[in-house]
Parts: C-alpha cells; sequence; structure tokens
C-alpha cells in the first residue's frame, strides 16, 4: 500500500501539472481564438462598410447623372420656348397687320386703295407670260 500512495501523488501531481499546463494552454487558445474572430468580425465590417460605401457612391453617381439629365432636357424645353415664343410673336405681328389691312378693303375707298397698293394685277384683255 505504500507504493500505491506515491504514484497516486505521482499521477495527482502529473495530473495537476497536466491539468495547469492544458488549462494555461486552452487560456491561450481561447485568447487566441477570441483574437482570431475578433479580427474576422472587423474584416467583415470593414467589407460592409466598403459595400455599404460603393452603393452609396453609386447611388450619388446616379442622381448626379440624373440631374444632368433633366437640366439638359429643360434647357432644350426653354430653348425651344423661346424660339417658339419668338415665332409667335412675329406671327402675331403679320396677323395684326393683315387684320388692318383687311379692316381698311371695307371702309371708304378701301376698294380703290387696295387696288393701287396690287402692282401684279393683269388688266382685262391682256396676256401675262411666265418664264421658269
Amino acid at each position: 500500500m505504500a507504493n500505491s500512495k506515491p504514484r497516486k501523488r505521482r499521477t495527482s501531481v502529473l495530473r495537476e501539472g497536466a491539468l495547469k499546463r492544458t488549462a494555461s494552454s486552452q487560456k491561450i487558445d481561447a485568447a487566441t481564438l477570441a483574437s482570431k474572430l475578433q479580427l474576422q468580425e472587423e474584416r467583415r465590417e470593414v467589407v460592409y462598410s466598403l459595400l455599404a460605401l460603393t452603393m452609396k457612391l453609386g447611388l450619388v453617381v446616379i442622381s448626379a447623372v440624373s440631374l444632368v439629365k433633366v437640366s439638359v432636357a429643360y434647357q432644350q424645353r426653354h430653348d425651344r420656348h423661346s424660339e417658339l415664343a419668338s415665332v409667335l410673336v412675329l406671327e402675331a405681328s403679320k396677323l395684326t397687320n393683315l387684320q388692318n389691312r383687311f379692316d381698311d378693303l371695307f371702309t371708304l375707298g378701301g376698294r380703290e386703295r387696295f387696288l393701287d397698293e396690287q402692282h401684279q394685277l393683269i388688266s382685262p384683255n391682256t396676256l401675262r407670260v411666265i418664264w421658269r
């Protein structure tokens, strides 16, 4: 029995040493594992942040391009409107002039004034020759 007690002590001492070594190695392994997990998490967060930044930049670019297209379309529309407005002013002045001439036709002596203005009227019993 004396032999068995020291063996137990040795095995228990050996086990305690082994447990201490495994516990310390487990602590190191747990710390290493925790740091690795933390690094992976940080990398994942960086990747997600870059992805979000890329998406935001894409939206900004799309918005800028859309704004440029809208401004170009507005400028074209404004140019067309101003062109049509100037043509409308010209045609309105022509219409006013023609309305005044038409009104003058039905006043006293209007027929004679109209015939005097017309230099291209063909006199009766005359032949007109048109050269092409």
